[in-house]
């Protein structure tokens, strides 16, 4: 009889323990990383939640004390606004050109003027109401200027100021108050 061979016994334990045990292993692992790391929250509740954490701290957010789940919907947060004071500004346009010679020159000057103020009505009816002594001031400063006077925007600026003065001073003797602050130039034209 020939010799057999010797059986091998299989040991089960070492089969479980080297084959079974990194598996489980693995599972552990990945169970315990998915439980710690993956995010429970949509990423739509992990900004809302963000936002409101941030409002919180700000101490932007309403607190909800007394109100049920129902209405737990944002609410909208009122911010003082600075009142800044305004005043509307009124224009008034002489209706005519105004038309006279420069000073020392044969050159004509012809100007629509506007004026404007922040007071109320007042200072427009009377510079409607006074009309005719107006214009013969605005006629009288224009012709105190020459041609080189009213040269460039800075010339025309110191006319148009000027012309504010004369209008001032005439309704300031008139109604003991003038109240023009601006004088414009819808048209200017030198010939």
């Amino acid at each position: 009889m020939a010799e057999e061979a010797p059986k091998r016994k299989i040991n089960f334990t070492k089969i479980a323990l080297f084959g079974l045990g990194p598996v489980l292993l693995l599972g552990i692992g990945v169970g315990a990383g998915a439980f710690l790391f993956m995010p429970t929250q949509t990423p739509i509740e992990q900004v809302e939640e963000l936002i409101e954490k941030k409002l919180k701290q700000a101490g932007q957010l309403p607190s909800l004390d007394g109100l049920d789940e129902e209405n737990l919907e944002p609410q909208k947060v009122s911010k003082e606004t600075p009142v800044n004071e305004t005043f509307v500004t009124s224009y008034y346009t002489f209706a005519d050109n105004f038309t006279t010679n420069l000073n020392k020159s044969k050159q004509f000057l012809q100007v629509s003027v506007g004026v404007s103020t922040q007071y109320d009505e007042t200072v427009i009816e009377n510079v409607e109401k006074h009309q005719m002594a107006l214009r013969s001031e605005v006629l009288g400063v224009i012709g105190t200027y020459s041609v080189d006077d009213i040269d460039g925007k800075i010339g025309r600026d110191n006319l148009a100021n000027s012309i504010k003065d004369a209008i001032n001073v005439k309704l300031l003797d008139l109604e003991g108050f003038g109240g023009v602050e601006g004088v414009h130039f819808t048209s200017f034209v030198l010939q």
